[in-house]
């Protein structure tokens, strides 16, 4: 009797910020060492924890926003659990929080001694020493969902060693992060247009799953940042794709 694969749950962010030429996405080379996806660049993002699903989230986070309801209907009855671990793995795999500081305004890394002190919770959070809650309550952040936009769903095929049900959304970069790999699972980050990904992608030299590069397709048809996160935000029909 063969044995039956588990489908872990899973969520990815593909952040974007303007470029002279359009507009560039956030992404990450992992350790050639990785049991999943190794040596591939991809979008950050990873499994969904127990601890993402917990409900004291909800004094801890901004939206979703009426004009998410569609996003959150599509996500189903674990909606929470899916932003919530987007916005945890952002910053455990990438260093881009997507949170509002208590002046209301998004989390800033301009002063350097700012970024150290984010930059330190990283590890600590990797390692389940820390939780995305404990950095909200010493930070006094909340988490700003209302700033990230479900895309689409992927499903990994029978027959692959791992297969994850991930849910894409995508973002707008926070202003004054920049975002680094975190040296652990990822080895290696960029900031790069889709057409520019693809590519390279063709010549060789950057690998992308078939997932990603699928992706890559769908956000090249978008002419800058401002088209895409508009023609995001206004989706009511969520693709569902199972290669």
């Amino acid at each position: 009797m063969s044995t039956i694969q588990p489908i872990r749950p899973a969520a990815t962010v593909i952040l974007v910020r303007d470029a002279a030429a359009g507009f560039e996405l956030f992404m990450l080379r992992r350790t050639s060492a990785a049991a999943f996806a190794g040596g591939m660049f991809v979008f950050p993002g990873g499994q969904v924890d127990g601890d993402d699903h917990l409900h004291l989230y909800d004094d801890l986070r901004v939206g979703p926003s009426d004009a998410q309801a569609a996003q959150r209907a599509a996500l189903g009855f674990e909606w929470r659990g899916y932003w919530i671990a987007g916005i945890r793995e952002s910053f455990e795999e990438a260093g881009l929080l997507l949170a509002y500081a208590a002046d209301g305004a998004l989390v800033r890394y301009d002063d350097p001694a700012v970024r150290a002190r984010f930059d330190a919770y990283r590890h600590p959070l990797h390692a389940g020493e820390l939780s995305l809650a404990d950095i909200c309550r010493r930070e006094g952040l909340r988490l700003a969902v209302d700033r990230i936009h479900f895309f689409n769903r992927f499903v990994t095929p029978l027959g692959r060693p791992r297969r994850f049900d991930t849910r894409f959304f995508v973002a707008e970069a926070p202003p004054g992060q920049t975002g680094v790999h975190d040296d652990l699972e990822t080895v290696d980050s960029v900031w790069i247009s889709p057409a520019e990904a693809l590519a390279r992608n063709d010549a060789g030299e950057f690998d992308l799953m078939r997932v990603t590069r699928l992706q890559l397709e769908t956000l090249a048809a978008h002419p800058d940042r401002a088209t895409l996160v508009a023609r995001v935000c206004a989706q009511r029909h969520f693709p569902v794709h199972r290669p």
